[in-house]
């Protein structure tokens, strides 16, 4: 729903919509409002903006993403805001409007809608863990092509991975938590 609100025009084909009505902030502008964040490694401490664009040869940046049991490989690379998965387009692919605003959602965040053609491969699952897995694996791509962007991901909570899955059936009960009647004799 949010990422509804924020889109200047309803989501209709396969390019991601413009923001128009929205003033997107300069680079300058996230970075003076955001704190310094600083990863530990082996040679010490880094200042994350130092990090270099992990880019094959094609100019693109690859990541995973994971919900429930799927699990989605996701390119992204500088272009018009195509999407696309599995060889299908995201409207073709993800019939509801709930699951395409929710693959859509790290571009909304970042204000980075239209700039990224997105190529992405999914498996295992259903719609909705598909669409998150694509969503997640979207966000861990933007935090490689732009790594200051990391803050606005990570407070919208989209660069953490939902580890909630269907708990298994239990041996002698019904179902994982449901148990027989207990009869007192």
């Amino acid at each position: 729903r949010f990422a509804r609100i924020l889109l200047s025009q309803p989501i209709l084909g396969t390019q991601l919509p413009k923001f128009s009505t929205i003033a997107a902030p300069s680079i300058e502008e996230l970075l003076s409002e955001s704190e310094v964040f600083t990863t530990d490694n082996q040679s010490g401490t880094e200042n994350i903006e130092e990090q270099v664009n992990q880019l094959d040869s094609q100019g693109r940046v690859y990541a995973t993403g994971r919900r429930k049991t799927s699990s989605a490989r996701v390119w992204i690379k500088e272009g018009k805001g195509f999407v696309t998965v599995n060889k299908m387009s995201l409207i073709d692919y993800f019939q509801r409007e709930a699951l395409v605003e929710e693959v859509t959602l790290p571009f909304a965040k970042t204000f980075m809608a239209g700039k990224f053609d997105v190529y992405c491969t999914v498996k295992g699952g259903g719609n909705s863990g598909q669409a998150g897995a694509v969503r997640h694996g979207i966000s861990r791509c933007i935090e490689k092509y732009h790594p200051h962007l990391r803050i606005p991901l990570k407070r919208a909570g989209l660069l953490t991975r939902d580890a909630r899955k269907v708990e298994r059936k239990k041996a002698g009960q019904p179902k994982a938590r449901k148990k027989k009647q207990w009869v007192k004799r």
